[in-house]
């Protein structure tokens, strides 16, 4: 007897909360709409961040809270900024990411140019006597001098000399495959 009189007491406490929270969901929704709507300007947002801050009040301790109104508006405030902060760090990284996206993915003419300027740089290469295309090579591939003096069979002093002289050199041949005068 005394259980089923705790549940129905408890039954009668959830029902009668539960009208508590429509009586102040209905006073203060349009409250708290307008307040959010001031802050980010979106009729749609607003109504969804207002259901958010009274979806937290449902699960609040309600004897902490003690002024409603004044909870409601600090609550809408912060689910307000923090929507305004969530927008800008998305759209930040939308851009981001479609900045890496136009960065990573090159058009089939570019593609096509690229290989194109490979096949001349190749050319080039192959017309050139053996020592110089090995300096050129070594020193674009990031070996240090004394590995380019090893490799070619040259003193080590005499490597950036003989590298001026075949980037002159290349430059001059690749000119000449391009047509350019200059």
């Amino acid at each position: 007897m005394e259980v089923q009189a705790i549940r129905m007491e408890d039954l009668t406490r959830d029902r009668q909360s539960t009208e508590d929270f429509q009586a102040l969901f209905i006073t203060y929704y349009p409250h708290v709409t307008r307040y959010i709507m001031g802050i980010v300007k979106d009729q749609a947002i607003a109504e969804d961040l207002a259901q958010e801050v009274f979806l937290q009040f449902y699960h609040a301790d309600r004897t902490v809270i003690e002024h409603l109104p004044a909870w409601l508006t600090k609550t809408a405030m912060y689910a307000a900024y923090n929507h305004i902060r969530a927008e800008k760090r998305r759209q930040a990284r939308d851009e981001k990411e479609s900045s890496q996206q136009m960065v990573t993915t090159p058009s089939t003419e570019q593609k096509w140019l690229e290989q194109e300027e490979i096949s001349v740089v190749r050319e080039v290469l192959q017309e050139m006597d053996e020592r110089d295309r090995t300096l050129l090579l070594m020193k674009y591939s990031g070996f240090p001098y004394h590995e380019l003096a090893k490799a070619t069979g040259v003193e080590k002093s005499s490597v950036g000399t003989l590298l001026a002289r075949a980037k002159t050199k290349f430059r001059n041949l690749y000119k000449g495959w391009r047509g350019d005068d200059a």
